[in-house]
């Protein structure tokens, strides 16, 4: 009986668009096939979010087919027929055997369709970072008459300027992430277990916000006193307590697009230092956002969060963030000093001005915001507050 696809988050000319700038840039490289590795990147060019990439899989990009052909262990192929616009043609699984098995894995298998489909001899496009040593020689010693270029973030560029499809399904991300800071603010009581506040958090994230449910749940940061310090800790087996400081962190997540958001919580009266830490990062958080426009640089929101605090005696040795959307972090800008990636509307970025100043104290605030055609506009909306209970 053939399976039935589910239903799709985005439409099959969404897809088609995304797959025609990829060819493009296989193009300008002379590429013949390009053979996508990454999980975020299969989400991208296909629509699949399975978990299933922590065994060989591979999307095959050719120059002479619309469809991309996915190559994944059998028992995923379901899901791929689910999630995926592909015709069931271009979805294949590769056998059992493969899994587990120290002579051949699913990268054969891979290797294979590029044999039969007689793109073996010609130039090749592979991901070389997402590949182990010995991965990435077996594709050297298997396609020997290819020309294999490294493209390891040629899918990632073209990610990083967002369709208005994909803001929408951010702006549906950022609502849920908003829910969830505020259900924190209901929950975080002094005698609550932190793991059962974080269930309640982690209800609100699956349970969504506008009747958009959360297609996923990503990673979620709970670090209270004395452990504020920490930036990517989970919750602990203790109860919140009177005078307690914490940092949380977690996105909503729609389709496979994140939307994060940090706040800081306190339960009581927060500390005087605390307070100044809040309102020098909420001051240079504002500063950030107002030099967003198209034209500026990474490194210049940066620097003029940097320079805000600096005022105020702080200094932060992190970055200030990074291109956001598929998989929580996209791998090609980062608000720092020194990125000169210029700004171009429909990049959305994580504004993420986690402060960890002493082994026993840190601070978090953050907003996701998208790159407009005059300027910005954040995506989340918690209050910029330390939320006191």
């Amino acid at each position: 009986m053939a399976i039935a696809k589910g239903p799709q988050a985005f439409p099959r000319a969404e897809f088609l668009r995304r797959l025609s700038a990829v060819k493009a840039e296989m193009g300008r490289r002379n590429i013949d096939a390009l053979i996508v590795l990454d999980s975020s990147n299969i989400t991208y060019l296909t629509g699949y979010t399975s978990l299933s990439g922590y065994v060989p899989q591979g999307l095959v990009v050719s120059m002479d087919e619309e469809e991309p052909t996915f190559i994944l262990r059998r028992q995923d192929t379901p899901a791929a027929i689910h999630q995926t616009f592909l015709d069931r043609g271009k979805i294949i699984g590769y056998p059992e055997a493969l899994i587990g098995n120290p002579d051949k894995d699913g990268f054969d298998a891979v290797i294979d369709y590029i044999a039969e489909a007689g793109l073996g001899t010609g130039s090749v496009g592979l991901e070389l970072s997402t590949l182990s040593a010995p991965s990435a020689e077996k594709f050297k010693r298997r396609m020997p008459d290819a020309k294999i270029v490294d493209c390891t973030r040629a899918v990632a560029w073209i990610r990083l300027v967002k369709s208005d499809l994909e803001i929408t399904v951010m702006r549906e991300a950022a609502a849920i992430a908003d829910a969830a800071i505020m259900r924190a603010a209901e929950v975080i009581q002094p005698g609550v277990r932190e793991a059962d506040a974080v269930a309640e958090i982690l209800g609100t994230l699956a349970r969504g916000a506008n009747g958009k449910p959360g297609t996923m749940v990503s990673q979620i940061s709970l670090c209270s006193s004395p452990r504020t310090g920490t930036s990517h800790i989970a919750w602990s087996e203790d109860v919140f307590r009177k005078g307690s400081q914490i940092n949380l962190e977690l996105a909503g997540v729609r389709h496979g697009y994140c939307a994060a958001i940090m706040r800081t919580f306190s339960i009581g009266t927060p500390s005087e230092r605390l307070r100044r830490v809040h309102d020098a990062q909420a001051a240079g958080l504002e500063v950030a956002l107002n030099t967003v426009r198209p034209g500026v640089t990474c490194s210049d929101v940066a620097n003029a969060f940097y320079r805000t605090i600096a005022q105020a005696g702080y200094t932060k040795e992190s970055r200030c963030g990074y291109a956001h959307g598929i998989g929580w972090v996209e791998p090609t800008a980062s608000l720092k000093d020194g990125d000169m990636t210029e700004l171009k509307p429909n990049m959305v970025f994580h504004l993420m001005l986690g402060n960890w100043i002493d082994e026993d104290f840190g601070y978090v605030i953050s907003e996701t915001f998208r790159v407009t055609d005059g300027g910005v506009e954040v995506l989340t909306s918690a209050p910029r507050k330390i939320f006191e209970m």
